[in-house]
């Protein structure tokens, strides 16, 4: 045997132990933190639409003195952050994993990026013929929707429950903002939108951990 190689376990025990504990290490290469998937997203929401709801408030008031391009030039640049956080997160995790598996998120972040341009690219048609705070309404709501429906369509590829649980919850809240109308739609989306995904990343990772102990 060569004088650096290990030395092969003594009992049965023993290697049973360590088998464990090169899954759990192998399982945890492969399994990106759920706090770079949650987070960046719940800080986005959180500083994007609150912006959106200091400069466009309930009534046309403005309580933060804004230029009016401002909250939706930051949430883009938030929201773009978030992605590429979770697509180097997801990347990092799954460059050995091959099949299916890395398949299937290669297409659900290819749906990302092209739904997300093309449907942001026919709200700038639009919303230039609307007032301020019904175009602030369109963006932010249609953002929030369809964020809602691609987390739940990601939980239905894999089968997570609590990821769909999370797009239920952000599509609901954002139905209340929109019927509630302009300004207070933001107010919703960055205080329950944001608090849902913080919470939802701090249970995941939770949840990573517990299964990750050998």
């Amino acid at each position: 045997m060569h004088p650096d190689d290990d030395p092969p376990p003594a009992d049965a025990a023993t290697a049973l132990q360590l088998i464990r504990k090169q899954r759990g290490a192998t399982a945890r290469r492969l399994d990106p933190d759920a706090r770079l998937l949650y987070w960046p997203w719940g800080v986005a929401w959180l500083v994007g639409f609150g912006l959106f709801f200091l400069r466009f408030s309930p009534g046309e008031r403005e309580l933060l003195r804004l230029p009016s391009w401002l909250p939706l030039t930051v949430l883009f640049a938030l929201l773009l952050a978030a992605a590429a956080v979770q697509a180097a997160a997801r990347e990092r995790a799954h460059d050995q994993v091959t099949g299916d598996s890395a398949r299937r998120g290669r297409w659900y972040g290819c749906a990302w990026g092209l739904g997300s341009v093309s449907v942001y690219a026919g709200l700038g048609r639009i919303s230039e013929h609307l007032p301020h705070d019904l175009a602030a309404l369109l963006w932010s709501a249609t953002a929030a929707g369809l964020i809602g429906a691609l987390q739940m369509a990601g939980a239905a590829i894999w089968l997570d429950r609590p990821l769909f649980g999370l797009g239920v919850w952000i599509s609901v809240i954002n139905l209340v903002g929109t019927i509630a109308g302009p300004g207070w739609h933001a107010l919703v989306v960055a205080v329950a939108g944001s608090g849902g995904i913080l919470v939802a990343g701090a249970l995941a990772r939770r949840r990573q951990r517990e299964r990750h102990q050998p």
